[in-house]
């Protein structure tokens, strides 16, 4: 975190610079903002300088080539559950304004005009609403047991099922994705990005969902089609978006400024003091275990 740029971080991986005889390290995403990804660049020169194992804070790890990681031999620890609580509960605020439609009433609000805007029949109640959950993993499942005490009904889509979810969280595998979505109120997007998520949820699926459905996002733009979403926002197929995540952040697409039904927020999902001090020491803890043990707890699966 003391190295202003890439090339003096480059620099202090070599011998005699700063960081030699460093075999491990702990990671940030703010990170990137200096020396940008942890690509092949990077990692070879960790590699060379005897570096074995990264600490990631975060869930999501999507900064990193993981995959050149382990070719690399060098280990890749993350945060997960850490983040689970805050992450859910903003997905369960961006849920509620897109149903309420809380966030264009604010902003009138605030521009003096009162319920000037607003049209209750374009407003929705969450009791008895069918969420979908694409991607039930740590922060699906407790998005899900928030959702349930209004209560609403819980479907959920991931390659097998989870055996951790409670038998009110009805499981829809691939045979019947298309069943799934065409009785969502709200599909929550949940699944990690990777090279075979990107654009999954795209205009096919998108189409599928009931016409008035709501997307909500908390995992990664990129995950989604955004052209594809735009479209189905113009048209009225989609009533509302709750987004926290956008594909070129800290850039958003200024068409999605245009829309009252867009609740936008600028990737809030862990910014909570309690959230990151767990962030902090899940990470942290599993840079003391591979110095103390050989091994942190936290291994992504891609090592698994």
């Amino acid at each position: 975190m003391d190295s202003p740029d890439r090339a003096d971080f480059l620099a202090g991986l070599k011998p005699g610079g700063k960081y030699e005889g460093v075999v491990g390290l702990y990671r940030h995403n703010v990170s990137t903002d200096r020396i940008g990804l942890f690509d092949k660049e990077i990692i070879d020169a960790l590699a060379a300088a005897g570096v074995k194992w990264i600490a990631h804070n975060g869930a999501g790890y999507d900064q990193i080539d993981v995959l050149y990681c382990k070719e690399k031999d060098i280990w890749v620890s993350n945060t997960p559950g850490a983040v689970d609580d805050a992450t859910a509960t903003t997905g369960f605020y961006l849920m509620i304004s897109a149903l309420r439609c809380f966030s264009r009433a604010e902003r009138t609000l605030r521009a003096g005009g009162w319920k000037s805007t607003h049209k209750p029949g374009e407003a929705h109640d969450l009791t008895g609403r069918t969420l979908a959950v694409l991607g039930l993993g740590g922060i699906g499942l407790r998005l899900a047991e928030l959702a349930h005490a209004f209560p609403m009904r819980i479907v959920y889509h991931n390659r097998r099922p989870n055996p951790d979810a409670p038998a009110w969280c009805e499981y829809f595998g691939a045979d019947r994705l298309d069943e799934m979505l065409a009785q969502a109120d709200v599909l929550s997007v949940h699944v990690p990005l990777k090279d075979s998520t990107v654009g999954m949820v795209d205009e096919t699926m998108i189409r599928k969902l009931k016409r008035g459905a709501v997307i909500v996002n908390t995992a990664r733009g990129k995950v989604i089609d955004e052209p594809a979403m735009i479209r189905a926002l113009e048209d009225g197929h989609l009533g509302a978006v709750g987004l926290d995540v956008f594909p070129d952040e800290p850039q958003v697409n200024p068409r999605l400024l245009d829309f009252p039904n867009a609740t936008l927020l600028p990737h809030m999902g862990t910014e909570t003091c309690d959230s990151q001090k767990k962030m902090e020491i899940r990470a942290l803890s599993n840079l003391r275990d591979f110095l103390t043990k050989g091994k942190g707890f936290d291994i992504i699966p891609e090592f698994k």
